[in-house]
């Protein structure tokens, strides 16, 4: 869908960019595919903040996303396009011919009235979901599992493209968006075709007030505070940090501060870093 400029008829739509949403064909969910979103803004299970600056936004709805696309063999027709608050990329409403409706990511290329099929004996067109295995070496694919029957993992995000390079025993090279080349099991599924809404990522906010709407509060700098709300703050004027590296609001040191969890050990899975 191609992007959207605003005039500046004001200081907020000034570099103001939306995606052209005249493509989706319906407006309201369906009633039964939707659950109520419960909002924790930043906090855990302890109301405790984990992740600052979240919080308010707009109500939303979580839509029920069919990651899994088990219902092998059952041809399902396109009903709809639609918009999801919760991710980038949009969804296509599927109806079953056993009278079922799904949600699933809504590829580039999949229109309204056409077929998609779930399985092994797929073929590889767009919207199809089917095993690494059937999938032919340099094809596009996205919504890919990690561990087969535990839904698509990898490429969910809009714009989202991963092409499976080659293929050795039981496992497949795929190349992922970062430019990570990983090992993952020819038995594992994906769907074939590449995320649409492409032009999610030219999207412009323009304003602060659009980011509140997502529930993203404002980022303030710990050294315009004062000593008694963050370890950089106090002190006449602009003034260094006066330690020996940054640290959070809690006194954490956060530059060079081992995160990943070693104990979890997926790097034999990795071919190529993204960043080599």
């Amino acid at each position: 869908m191609p992007i959207k400029e605003h005039k500046p008829t004001s200081p907020g739509r000034r570099e103001y960019a939306t995606v052209d949403t005249s493509g989706l064909t319906k407006k309201k969910p369906e009633r039964n595919l939707v659950v109520p979103r419960k909002r924790n803004a930043g906090r855990n299970n302890q109301g405790r903040v984990t992740a600052r600056h979240r919080g308010g936004g707009h109500k939303r709805k979580t839509r029920l996303v069919d990651f899994k696309r088990n219902k092998d063999k059952i041809p399902a027709k396109v009903a709809a396009i639609e918009y999801d608050p919760g991710r980038s990329a949009h969804l296509a409403l599927l109806y079953y011919a056993d009278g079922e409706k799904r949600y699933i990511l809504a590829p580039e290329g999949l229109n309204v009235g056409d077929t998609v099929v779930s399985g092994e004996g797929a073929s590889a067109r767009v919207g199809n979901a089917l095993p690494i295995a059937s999938v032919p070496v340099g094809a596009i694919v996205h919504s890919v599992e990690l561990t087969p029957q535990k839904g698509g993992q990898l490429g969910r995000s809009a714009g989202a493209e991963i092409q499976v390079v080659a293929k050795e025993g039981n496992y497949a090279h795929l190349k992922l968006p970062s430019g990570e080349v990983r090992l993952v099991s020819t038995r594992c599924r994906c769907t074939v075709g590449r995320v649409g809404n492409v032009d999610h990522i030219n999207i412009q906010d323009a304003k602060a007030g659009r980011r509140r709407w997502r529930g993203r509060r404002p980022h303030v700098r710990g050294s315009v505070m004062n000593p008694v709300d963050h370890p950089h703050g106090g002190g006449e004027g602009k003034a260094p940090i006066g330690m020996d590296s940054p640290r959070s609001p809690w006194g954490w040191k956060t530059l060079g501060r081992k995160t990943r969890n070693r104990r979890k050990i997926t790097t034999k899975y990795i071919v190529r870093r993204r960043n080599d």
